[in-house]
């Protein structure tokens, strides 16, 4: 009796351990497949496939330059521009004629070719590779747009020009303008004529300030720190080009400061100097 009670102890231990493995195998598998989910395949890409009891099935295989794999039994599959997932129905549909209810599983090799393209005069250009799926809201996100005119930006995809306002999806959050990168995207940031403003004279940390659209005199006074004690600051200058031309503005930031005269917060325009000129007492 006690040897019979102690293998069903044993029994019963295994069970356990079993079925530990087989829950961690599915958390595993689950985990797998929604980063599987998430990538999009490319070129150059290098994809598993195997086909439970199919030896001869389960390959290797590298995503060619057409976008196109060569499987045993399945023949050419085009696998750039999907997921593992939408690859592994496919190569399933096409098995059934050879296999009866294939049982098919695609895993991701080597990851080397998932790319966008960054081009244009406002930003550095260079690759942005997508390892995951990414939107061009995460995009923008993560890039210094100082310099670069988001009116005029826009991506283009197998030729055709996919216009979208980056700058309201990027400031105001619309994201009925966003969409989800795919590879061999292109993403073109025009340069903007000129993105800053420029403070000078008698503030506390005189510099030049990225423009943003809506900024006034009185902004980018308070970005600078402020008036010195030395400032005439009724004598405040704001030098701007107009068709080619210099224009001199005499604005009286004292009385704008005090509250007396609010015409005097001049909306400032891309390259536009602010000039604070020191008092002679």
């Amino acid at each position: 009796m006690f040897f019979l009670h102690s293998v069903k102890n044993f029994l019963r231990k295994d069970i356990i351990v079993m079925q530990s493995l087989v829950l961690l195998m599915a958390v595993l598998c689950l985990n797998q497949h929604a980063t599987a989910n998430e990538y999009v395949i490319g070129a150059g890409d290098r994809v598993q496939v195997f086909v439970w009891g199919e030896p001869d099935l389960s390959v290797s295989a590298l995503v060619r330059p057409d976008g196109r794999i060569s499987l045993p039994g399945a023949g050419e599959i085009m696998a750039e521009g999907r997921t593992s997932l939408t690859l592994q129905d496919e190569i399933t549909q096409r098995l059934t004629t050879l296999v009866k209810d294939p049982r098919v599983t695609v895993s991701l090799g080597d990851i080397v070719n998932n790319k966008v393209y960054i081009i244009g005069g406002g930003v550095p250009t260079g690759v942005f590779e997508l390892k995951q799926k990414t939107s061009l809201l995460q995009l923008l996100a993560s890039m210094d747009l100082t310099r670069a005119d988001l009116h005029g930006a826009h991506v283009m995809r197998d030729g055709t020009r996919l216009d979208r306002d980056f700058d309201s999806l990027l400031h105001k959050g619309d994201v009925g303008q966003d969409l989800d990168l795919r590879h061999n995207d292109i993403i073109f940031f025009p340069a903007l004529p000129e993105p800053y403003v420029y403070v000078l004279g008698a503030v506390t940390a005189p510099r030049s300030l990225p423009f943003k659209d809506g900024m006034t005199v009185l902004d980018a006074v308070v970005e600078c720190g402020g008036f010195t004690k030395f400032a005439d600051r009724n004598k405040t200058v704001l030098v701007r080009r107009e068709n080619g031309e210099e224009k001199r503005i005499t604005v009286k930031a004292a009385d704008l400061v005090e509250g007396k005269d609010l015409s005097q917060n001049i909306v400032l325009q891309r390259g536009d100097y602010l000039i604070a000129n020191e008092s002679f007492f």
